[in-house]
């Protein structure tokens, strides 16, 4: 695997930061951070513009068909910017199950308003005794008449406030196996009987919710996929979501590391900078070397994603998981101790970029379930 960026990369990468730079300063950040809904249409207006919300689709439904390792150049670009708003939720989990698992005449719903930014979605998983096993799993479809009727609560589905459908996760049959019997349903919004509330969180630049479903009632022609199998349809979508994550984070821990080296060069103790100290100085190499190691990670697991057999693009993920996301904490946490007094003041914008990477760590799995992943794939 050549990790070199290619010319064409080395532009997308320009352009992102360029653009987030100009249209996503931390000023903009920090008002969406208790903003309700989170994000501004003229900025998602131009990110579509931009044809970020493209890159993974079909071309025959507006899309750029673009490898995953450049959609991931600009997320690592969105974490070094800190970019509020439902892309993830939208890009990452709706339209990838789209994606992987609609029929042709839900892709033509749904796609090409994602890819032109008119339409956004998300994903409802994880539920009130609920963990990333799929075992958790537990809220009920009947299937009645000629429709399924969906009932429960699900949790901390992100950027539902802004979106127009959701994909919601739910057992359909009772069964041994903890990943049978899972279906996947295209719920539009807005539904009377779909109430949403909102969660209080660490991290404001994402937007949490739980989400209540009161008979909901669907049509078959809203099952995503094959009945019963939705969990080796939404599989490969999270892990691709999990490298989406650790592409976020090293790019967080990135501006991380930049401000607390920069901090280091003009911060006079003793009449020297405060990096000149070999205390200083090593933090700076060990938060660089870690950055790198995370990026290296990261970038194999996104490639794996399109390039690799499925045991490899899964042991990449779940490595990638368990190691970019306690880099993003561990930067952060050591950037603030560079920083001193001025990293806890709520006016250094250093602080946000913890709350992102303890936020991220515990998002599609922990760091230890993610490792334990691991030991299951490679015992066989």
């Amino acid at each position: 695997m050549d990790v070199t960026l290619t010319r064409e990369q080395t532009e997308i990468v320009r352009q992102v930061r360029r653009f987030l730079d100009n249209e996503s300063p931390m000023k903009y950040v920090r008002a969406m951070f208790d903003d309700q809904r989170g994000f501004s249409d003229r900025l998602w207006a131009g990110i579509a513009e931009m044809g970020w919300t493209a890159m993974r689709l079909p071309e025959e439904f507006s899309g750029l068909n673009m490898p995953f390792v450049d959609l991931c150049l600009v997320l690592e670009e969105m974490g070094r910017a800190l970019l509020p708003g439902p892309f993830f939720s939208t890009v990452l989990l709706a339209a990838d199950a789209l994606v992987q698992a609609g029929t042709p005449a839900q892709k033509a719903k749904y796609l090409p308003g994602i890819a032109e930014g008119k339409i956004r979605g998300t994903l409802a998983l994880y539920e009130p005794d609920s963990g990333a096993d799929p075992g958790y799993v537990r809220m009920a479809a009947e299937f009645n008449g000629n429709e399924f009727v969906l009932s429960g609560t699900k949790l901390f589905v992100p950027d539902v406030q802004c979106a127009n459908f959701i994909v919601v996760a739910a057992r359909t049959a009772p069964a041994c196996d903890s990943t049978k019997a899972i279906s996947l349903f295209c719920v539009d919004l807005p539904d009377e009987r779909v109430s949403i509330a909102p969660l209080r969180t660490m991290d404001g630049t994402r937007k949490l919710f739980a989400v209540e479903f009161r008979d909901v009632r669907v049509g078959e022609e809203s099952v995503l996929g094959q009945l019963h199998e939705g969990w080796s349809s939404l599989r490969p979508v999270l892990q691709r979501a999990q490298v989406g994550i650790c592409a976020d984070s090293v790019g967080a821990a990135q501006k991380s590391m930049e401000m607390a080296a920069d901090y280091a060069k003009i911060r006079i103790q003793f009449d020297q900078p405060i990096g000149a100290y070999q205390a200083v100085k090593h933090r700076c190499a060990q938060m660089f070397e870690a950055v790198e190691s995370a990026r290296s990670l990261m970038y194999w697991a996104a490639w794996a994603q399109d390039e690799a057999d499925p045991q490899e693009a899964a042991l990449a993920a779940s490595s990638a998981k368990s190691y970019c996301c306690e880099v993003g904490t561990s930067v952060s946490t050591s950037a603030i101790q560079v920083l001193g007094a001025t990293g806890f003041s709520w006016e250094h914008d250093i602080h946000l970029f913890l709350k992102r990477a303890k936020a991220n760590e515990m998002v599609l799995g922990d760091p230890v379930y993610h490792r334990e992943q691991v030991a299951l794939i490679l015992a066989g």
